[in-house]
């Protein structure tokens, strides 16, 4: 498959969804005042997939890619994620460190579904990763290290979740994403039990309006677009843009939560989005993968923009 450019429209979206996802992190770290990691997880999943069940008819794509999916993004990538926060990641830097899923994202699409990298693509990147560095080096990457390790492993979990999503190519995202929620609850509510021990589930209603946020804007809302801009684009074209995201996170924690926007910050961000909006134009040289093959006509047509 050739990489496609995102249409103005598509492009917005892209955008947006990285706002919603910047803006979670506040909350999530509201959440953790009330619920222990594992728990808020499991929790969030229930509820973003078990009511939703009663709605949707079956995921339409085999449920190994459904249980891979679950495993790697609901179980690996929030699970390892949330205790990170927990453990002493501010919700600003977990914005930032999550963004290496972009680098696991591109290198297992290359590896696994055979996607190209060009050389566009590679400079964009390059411009992006040097402002996601200058915002590290002016956080000055001051948490414990076990819990940066985690984040890094939930980014690592994430960009296998969305090549799998992307190689299973549900028909429909929504409904993949709730059945998605559905199997990735009961693992983390039974390692949160295992762990945590039994839930307290006597918390103020700031803890349930976050539950609410997550479950329903984020997970369902956000990886529904996700999927949905996945299934239409190559993996390496849409990862991107989610460097975005640290840019509204930072902003949203430094408007709700007082942590510090330096010049330095700007500065970064300002490179980070350069870099996105290069990295997502359209390529003029390309770099071959040898294991890459032509997509089959009927998955070049699945793949192709839709209005």
């Amino acid at each position: 498959m050739t990489s496609r450019q995102l249409t103005p429209r598509h492009l917005a979206l892209a955008v947006g969804l990285a706002a919603v996802w910047g803006v979670n992190f506040v909350v999530m770290q509201v959440g953790l005042r009330h619920f222990p990691p594992l728990l808020y997880a499991g929790l969030r999943f229930a509820l973003a997939g078990f009511p939703a069940l009663l709605f949707v008819g079956r995921p339409q794509v085999p449920w190994r890619w459904v249980a891979g999916v679950a495993a790697a993004i609901g179980v690996g990538q929030f699970g390892l994620l949330l205790m990170g926060m927990r453990a002493g990641m501010p919700a600003g830097l977990t914005s930032l460190v999550l963004q290496a899923q972009v680098v696991f994202t591109v290198v297992f699409a290359v590896l696994l579904l055979g996607e190209r990298l060009t050389a566009r693509r590679v400079g964009g990147l390059s411009v992006a990763f040097a402002g996601l560095a200058l915002v590290a080096f002016d956080f000055g990457l001051s948490g414990p290290a076990g819990a940066f390790a985690l984040c890094v492993a939930a980014a690592a979990a994430w960009g296998l979740g969305n090549v799998l999503q992307r190689r299973a190519a549900p028909p429909d995202s929504l409904r993949f994403m709730v059945w998605v929620s559905a199997l990735s609850a009961p693992p983390l509510l039974l390692l949160s039990f295992l762990v945590e021990g039994a839930p307290r589930l006597a918390v103020p209603a700031e803890g349930w309006l976050s539950l609410a946020y997550v479950a329903f804007v984020s997970t369902l809302g956000g990886f529904g677009v996700w999927g949905w801009l996945l299934h239409r684009y190559d993996a390496s074209t849409v990862a991107p843009y989610t460097l975005l995201v640290p840019v509204f996170g930072l902003s949203s924690a430094a408007l709700l939560t007082g942590e510090p926007l330096s010049w330095v910050k700007v500065a970064a961000g300002a490179l980070i989005v350069a870099g996105v909006l290069y990295a997502g134009g359209r390529p003029r040289f390309r770099f071959r993968s040898r294991s890459a093959a032509p997509a089959p006509p009927e998955r070049a047509a699945s793949a192709a923009p839709r209005p």
